[in-house]
């Protein structure tokens, strides 16, 4: 198979707008969308309960689905877009695990092998695009959106989390990339700040 004309990746911190942004193109430019694996991880429930115990076992089993998704938007004829690449899987929500201590060096050094390994395989995106909000941004989007499960996430991990993005995106060189600082954007219902993302895209398209 010839695979994607092109692959966009979407990054950001939880609440930045990801999905928002995917659905928009997904209209704008016929794009075929790919989001986060709507999968059931059999060790979530043991993680919330014992982190240090799980950390390892639910982050590999994300890592595998992961993988998945790629192989088969690397298969898709169109172009795609996805919502979270397997990139923040590690350089994020994994690296996260292990600087808090709930993975031990081993286990995290196991984990960037094989993720090491997988990524090596896998065509980088021709754009990736990071979606970048400061953390009272965050806080503000994520209780306007009202999801229950959200509303208790401690200010001090979604900090976290936007630090690694920051590190993560300073040292990202695998596609060509475009920032797209979202603090006073709203691509939905601004018409204007809307024509300035669609320009920016489409030189990509």
């Amino acid at each position: 198979m010839a695979g994607p004309r092109k692959y966009i990746g979407i990054a950001g911190n939880i609440g930045a707008g990801k999905s928002t942004l995917v659905d928009f193109l997904r209209y704008r430019f016929d794009l075929t969308p790919f989001y986060e694996p709507n999968v059931d991880n059999p060790f979530l429930t043991d993680f919330y309960g014992d982190m240090k115990r799980w950390a390892f076992h639910s982050q590999m089993y994300f890592l595998a689905h992961k993988f998945r998704l790629h192989q088969e938007l690397t298969d898709h004829s169109g172009t795609v877009v996805q919502d979270r690449t397997i990139y923040e899987d590690a350089e994020i929500f994994a690296e996260n695990l292990y600087r808090s201590r709930k993975m031990s060096k081993k286990e995290y050094q196991t984990y960037r092998d094989m993720y090491e390994s997988i990524v090596a395989t896998l065509r980088p995106p021709d754009l990736m695009i990071y979606l970048r909000a400061e953390v009272r941004t965050v806080r503000k989007r994520i209780k306007l959106r009202g999801r229950p499960e959200e509303q208790d996430i401690p200010l001090n991990y979604i900090r976290r989390l936007h630090n690694l993005y920051e590190e993560w995106f300073s040292r990202y060189d695998r596609s060509p990339t475009l920032v797209i600082q979202i603090d006073k954007l709203d691509y939905i219902q601004d018409l204007v700040a809307r024509i300035e993302v669609i320009n920016t895209i489409e030189r990509y398209l």
